[in-house]
This record gives structure tokens, C-alpha cells and sequence, in this order.
């Protein structure tokens, strides 16, 4: 399954303009099964889950993201470490970083999720990935 996270400006959270990286203020995850897009997006007052049954299969969701101004960064599903997550105060990064199955505790804004994903992006590039070698 492929999975991006896409990083945004846009908040109903005035307050987080005060402290948060302009264009990383949000953040949600969008997959693919080869079949059909869906996307998980922790909002403030709810998570939205949607199945986006109107598009192709082939549709690059992604791409289209991008091109509205959004960044979009591929992300690995990681299910190799069986150990519970840490506790921490429920946020969209912490939501996205659960579905990913990411255990990094001090990634706790949307720009420090992107600069982690990219850097392992990077690394599993470097390594020979075919997969990561964008």
C-alpha cells in the first residue's frame, strides 16, 4: 500500500498561526491500494476518513495535490516495531505518525514531520531502495 502525508497551511486553529511553520501548520495521510485513494485527515473536532470511490485507480492523487500548492511526501508503512508507541498528546502528526507506525517522539509539528520523512526517504534512496530512489 502506498502512503503519502500531505503538509498544508490551512488551520481553524487561529492560535497555531502563532507558533507553527507557515505551509506546516497541518497535516493528513492519504493511501493507496493499487485500487482506490483514502485519506485520513485529524481535524480538531473530528477525523475524517474518506474513500474516494470517484477516482480512477490510476489518478495521482499526489501529484494533483502538489500541483495546488500542498506538499506531498511518500511515507513508509512500518510495522516492524512491535513496541507501544509513546504517549503523547493527541495531534494531527501524532495521529499520522500512529498510521504510519512511526515511533519518533521528539517529531512533533508538521515541518518536523516532513524533514523526517524526507531525511528517511533520503536514506533508504542512498541505500539502494528502488523503491525511495525518486
Amino acid at each position: 500500500m502506498a502512503a503519502y502525508v500531505v503538509f498544508t497551511g490551512e488551520t481553524d486553529l487561529h492560535w497555531l498561526r502563532l507558533f507553527l511553520k507557515p505551509g506546516y501548520r497541518h497535516c493528513f495521510l492519504i493511501l493507496h491500494d493499487g485500487r482506490r485513494w483514502v485519506s485520513l485527515d485529524p481535524l480538531a473536532h473530528c477525523t475524517e476518513l474518506t474513500v474516494y470511490h470517484h477516482l480512477p485507480g490510476d489518478f495521482d492523487l499526489p501529484d494533483w495535490l502538489a500541483e495546488r500548492g500542498l506538499v506531498v511526501v511518500p511515507a513508509r508503512l512500518e510495522r516492524s516495531d512491535r513496541r507501544p508507541a509513546p504517549a503523547m498528546v493527541f495531534t494531527c502528526v501524532e495521529a499520522v505518525k500512529r498510521v504510519l507506525g512511526l515511533h519518533a517522539r521528539y517529531v512533533l509539528t508538521p515541518w518536523q514531520l516532513c524533514r523526517h520523512l524526507q531525511k528517511s526517504n533520503e536514506n533508504r534512496a542512498q541505500k539502494g531502495d528502488v523503491q525511495w530512489a525518486v
